[in-house]
């Protein structure tokens, strides 16, 4: 796919000088994003209405360091590089972090910054899966969801939670079975 690519760079920008052009094996200050992190945004927006948060989250993949964990030490220049400014930035940008957090794209402990200190950074395409299961993406985005997906090789990825999902029913199935065995006709605490 590269050489094709540089091929028809070659052929249809052969003006451009190279430096010019951003080269993630050259140039410094990259990181690897998820190539369905356009969908993801617009899912999280329709879903933090009047106050998008689809931004926040990928000034949160921008800023990690290619590894899932990002130490916010200045809450303010996250808020700053996700658009937010005046007195309000800061909070405004907490709240879009919160939303971030309900919808399972992340997970937050607290530190020397505030709540936002250690943020995780999950798998957007299993907080995108979660989403679906829980009835909070439109059919047509999923669909789009999907075959991007599909195709840059990352729909093992759903079949995998939702193998986990099922083995999780499965255990707590069989543990309020086990559970009901030992107290037939009602709880413990009832006897």
């Amino acid at each position: 796919m590269s050489e094709r690519a540089q091929q028809q760079l070659e052929l249809h920008f052969p003006s451009y000088s190279p430096l010019w052009l951003w080269r993630r094996k050259t140039n410094d200050g990259y990181t690897t994003l998820p190539r369905t992190l356009p969908y993801t945004m617009q899912a999280i927006d329709d879903q933090s209405k009047g106050q998008p948060a689809g931004h926040t989250l990928f000034c949160l993949w921008a800023r990690s360091p290619d590894h899932p964990l990002v130490t916010i030490e200045n809450p303010a220049t996250y808020a700053a590089e996700a658009g937010f400014r005046g007195e309000r930035a800061v909070d405004t940008w907490r709240r879009r972090m919160k939303r971030l957090q309900e919808l399972n794209f992340c997970s937050a402990k607290k530190g020397a910054s505030g709540d936002f200190h250690y943020v995780l950074l999950l798998n957007p395409n299993v907080a995108m899966e979660n989403m679906r299961k829980l009835g909070l993406v439109q059919t047509d985005l999923y669909g789009r969801f999907l075959d991007r997906l599909v195709e840059v090789g990352g729909f093992g990825e759903v079949q995998a939670i939702r193998a986990h999902w099922d083995a999780e029913r499965a255990a707590q199935a069989a543990a309020a079975s086990s559970t009901a065995d030992q107290h037939p006709g009602g709880s413990a605490a009832a006897a």
